[in-house]
């Protein structure tokens, strides 16, 4: 750290560190994106210097102020941001951005760099992630704070840009966002015209303010990018109005002072050399050495840790104050804030008694979800417009909605009113948006959250799926209507491919239930699954509740598989393999062939991704590799299956997609009958016995 000439203001000498760390740091990588980091330096500075509420030494203080770089290809800002406000990112991690174990990697990160609320880059997702906090700190608030103790009492920011703003996620989430009055949700715009391929006006001339106060924002525009005092007094703007979120367009210039200023070749790529020098002579900085930080500059970032400690404190005095007072609702939010189970959380799931008949999983799910949810009080949700069909609705709970108490005739889809203390989320049919907020959600902390449609629609949730894994969010999925057995509704709403692609996700747990007591299990694994985030997958129709005095009890589940029932001698000769709807297709298979005198073991697998952490020994132990007749049964594509079914096994699956008739019509065309499978199944073992 060196003292520089007073060629600037401090002002101003602050700005510019934050733009020459993060421009030094793209040049030693000789990858990165200098143009946002030059053009939105003066907002972050007067945004993390004197607005945001932090504790550089306690990233995680449950009532900070969350920031959000939607424009998450503009990492280094952040970086430089949480290094010289006291963060644990050092200046040798400044110096290792975007190598091999660096605490700077390209894009933020979760979990990877103290300070990084939520993994951006993709982008739109953050600007939905902060959507989503913004619901989480209005629930809570509404829940736990007292007029003598405002516990849960701060501001969400997000800083986005052109193309956050384009990306169809953002008009999903910003419309709920309106919607909702979120007025404790500030988006700072980075309006410099420009993206990676050239200027907005070939694919981008909207007007922007208008289009936000049309979703109910509230707007200022700042004429000025470097304009320190208009900054300030929009911020001050978007402060005073709580009935509705903010966005501050601020105009900007990408690359600002650079010789690509307000050109695309500004966007993502270093500047090179001779470019750096001659943009730290235009603004006044010294050319060597490089990562300078002068002594002055570092003195008036670090002030956010003392402030940041003394809000923390008084925190502190306020929540054991509150303790005193409300002593069984401050365990519950402490509970919620540590992100743990409160004790008899799991008193009242529910059971199943064997029946032929059964129930769908959906509506197992949906007993189980109601059961739990009175204890405990994270559990908040809802569904992209269709918990009629998910069965996720939250009964007697409320709804989370900004809008006066409707009339009794008119009230939420549960009865129980509309407050933001309300659990259940009504996402409208924006599942591009509700993927993004329920991360958001998780992200915030004290929830877990959960987000549902029908398993087609999946494929609008993958990207916040993947983003989701990626951070080990605690979020559930529950994705329902799962295979060609929709019937009527056809191809379209028919899943084939989904299973397989949401399965080669890492870190994310895909199960899917056989009968009602596998259901009741695989949300008990949900809710106790913390680092990663849970799909269940369910079914439309009614599944037989298989009698578990017969078969092996449900909470095998846990394994992701195990044996079922088994040939009585315990060495089969066949091993019949489903997951779903098709554990009760292979169940009847089983007795079939049984009668014929072949030795058949059902195995029920509901989740790979956990039948694969088990040790190989246990693996073996249900599907022994002696064994090599072996037939697979799923709804949906046989990508994958290969692994369990073996060199020599087989596997009824759908290939193709679906077709419109009923239900009953579509499985038997398909093969997915008793017939086809005991056919299928003597099929493989005489060609088994034929090779040997």
């Amino acid at each position: 750290m060196t003292d520089i000439p007073d060629t600037t203001n401090l002002d101003q000498q602050c700005i510019n560190c934050l733009r020459f760390l993060s421009v030094d740091m793209i040049q030693k990588a000789n990858s990165g994106h200098p143009g946002l980091p030059l053009g939105t330096a003066p907002m972050a500075y007067v945004l993390w210097t004197r607005w945001l509420k932090h504790n550089p030494h306690n990233p995680q203080w449950p009532d900070r102020d969350r920031f959000v770089l939607s424009a998450g290809h503009g990492s280094a800002l952040l970086y430089s941001l949480l290094h010289l406000t006291g963060y644990d990112l050092t200046l040798d991690d400044l110096r290792q951005f975007r190598q091999w174990g660096s605490k700077a990697p390209g894009h933020p990160e979760r979990g990877h760099t103290p300070g990084v609320e939520t993994t951006t880059g993709p982008l739109g997702q953050g600007f939905g992630n902060a959507v989503g906090m913004a619901i989480a700190e209005a629930q809570l608030a509404a829940r736990y704070n007292r007029p003598d103790h405002p516990l849960i009492n701060h501001h969400t920011y997000v800083l986005a840009g052109d193309g956050d703003l384009m990306e169809g996620v953002t008009a999903e989430a910003a419309s709920l966002a309106g919607h909702l009055q979120l007025g404790k949700l500030i988006c700072l715009y980075d309006d410099n015209r420009v993206t990676l391929a050239g200027g907005t006006d070939i694919t981008f001339t909207e007007d922007r303010a208008l289009r936000f106060r049309a979703y109910g924002w509230h707007t200022v525009l700042v004429a000025d990018g470097n304009d320190l005092a208009a900054i300030d007094a929009a911020l001050v703007a978007a402060h005073a109005e709580t009935a509705r979120p903010s966005l501050i367009l601020v105009r900007t210039h990408i690359g600002y002072g650079s010789p690509e200023q307000d050109s695309f070749k500004a966007h993502g790529s270093p500047l090179g050399v001779e470019d750096v020098r001659k943009t730290k002579q235009a603004l006044g900085w010294p050319i060597e050495p490089d990562f300078l930080i002068p002594d002055a500059v570092l003195t008036v970032f670090r002030k956010s840790v003392e402030r940041g400690a003394l809000n923390e404190s008084a925190w502190n005095a306020s929540l054991n104050a509150y303790a005193e007072t409300y002593q069984d609702v401050a365990e519950e939010l402490w509970y919620r804030l540590r992100g743990e189970l409160p004790p008899g959380w799991d008193a009242v799931v529910p059971g199943f008694d064997a029946d032929a008949h059964g129930i769908a999983t959906r509506d197992a799910s949906g007993q189980v979800m109601n059961a739990i949810a009175p204890s405990l009080p994270a559990l908040s949700g809802g569904s992209a417009d269709l918990d009629p069909s998910t069965k996720t609705a939250l009964k007697g709970l409320g709804d989370f909605n900004p809008l006066p108490a409707p009339k009794a005739d008119q009230q939420g889809s549960d009865g129980g009113g509309w407050s933001y203390a309300g659990r259940n989320l009504h996402f409208g049919v924006r599942e591009h948006a509700m993927g993004a907020i329920v991360n958001g959600l998780a992200a915030h902390g004290g929830f877990i959250p959960y987000g549902s449609t029908f398993l087609i629609f999946s494929d609008y949730m993958r990207p916040a799926i993947r983003l989701a894994a990626l951070m080990g969010l605690h979020v559930v999925y529950v994705f329902t209507h799962d295979s060609i057995a929709v019937g009527e509704d056809g191809p379209t709403h028919q899943p084939v491919e989904q299973l397989a692609s949401l399965r080669a996700i890492p870190n994310l747990l895909v199960i899917r239930p056989g009968d009602a007591n596998e259901t009741t299990v695989a949300w008990r694994v949900a809710l106790e699954t913390r680092d990663m985030p849970v799909l269940l997958v369910l079914t439309r129709q009614a599944l037989p509740t298989l009698d578990r005095s017969r078969y092996a009890v449900a909470d095998g589940l846990r394994s992701g598989a195990y044996v079922l029932s088994d040939a009585p001698s315990g060495k089969p000769e066949l091993i019949l393999i489903a997951s779903g709807s098709e554990v009760a297709l292979i169940v009847a298979a089983a007795e079939r062939l049984q009668q014929q005198g072949i030795a058949v073991r059902c195995v029920s697998m509901p989740c790979w991704e956990l039948f694969e952490a088990l040790p190989q020994v246990e693996r073996d132990a249900v599907l022994p590799p002696e064994v090599g007749a072996r037939l697979a049964v799923e709804l949906g594509i046989s990508q994958g299956w290969d692994r369990y079914t073996g060199a020599h096994g087989d596997m009824l699956s759908v290939d193709r997609f679906g077709a419109s008739a009923p239900a009953a019509v579509v499985l038997r065309e398909y093969g997915f009958t008793v017939d086809n499978v005991c056919a299928r199944a003597t099929a493989l073992l005489a060609a088994q016995a034929a090779c040997k």
